[in-house]
């Protein structure tokens, strides 16, 4: 009994230290996080609805960890739906096993913080941010990325050269 005691207790904990804490965020959060961060950062915004922003983080995390290590952050802001915060963005991130930061927009309106990001974002997802604070560099992706496009942004990220 008491082994199945501490074992039922050690799952549990496990459990919730592998737990993903969704921060919502505002965009005024988001624009001062790229503001203030010391290192490259890669900002994907995307939402657990979305067919392309799904295929896209499949490989995503992975692939930017392949050609950066941990010379970059990256951070996954999602859009979805109030009523999908934060259980169904939880568990979508727990099922995929993701480990980046992952916030959650608490924005509705489109046409008010997508320019606050990038002037050319039309709203479409998945869309991606990539800063490097000490280059200056700032290129902003309208579109889902390929795998093989991946290393090639990163390394013009890092690069410094603007």
């Amino acid at each position: 009994m008491k082994i199945s005691m501490l074992v039922i207790t050690l799952f549990f904990s496990v459990c919730i230290v592998q737990a993903q804490n969704i921060k919502k965020v505002r965009i005024k959060e988001v624009l001062h996080y790229i503001d203030t961060t010391q290192k490259p950062v890669v900002i994907n915004f995307w939402a657990t609805w979305c067919a392309p922003c799904v295929h896209e983080l499949a490989y995503f995390e992975k692939e930017i960890q392949k050609a950066a290590g941990d010379k970059v952050q990256i951070l996954l802001v999602s859009v979805d739906y109030a009523d999908d915060y934060p259980k169904t963005i939880e568990k979508f991130i727990q099922e995929h096993g993701y480990i980046s930061t992952v916030w959650w927009l608490n924005e509705t309106n489109a046409a008010d913080f997508c320019p606050k990001i990038d002037k050319t974002w039309n709203g479409n997802i998945p869309a991606t941010l990539m800063y490097n604070p000490s280059t200056h560099y700032r290129k902003f992706y309208n579109r889902q990325l390929t795998a093989p496009q991946i290393p090639e942004a990163v390394e013009q990220l890092l690069s410094t050269a603007n």
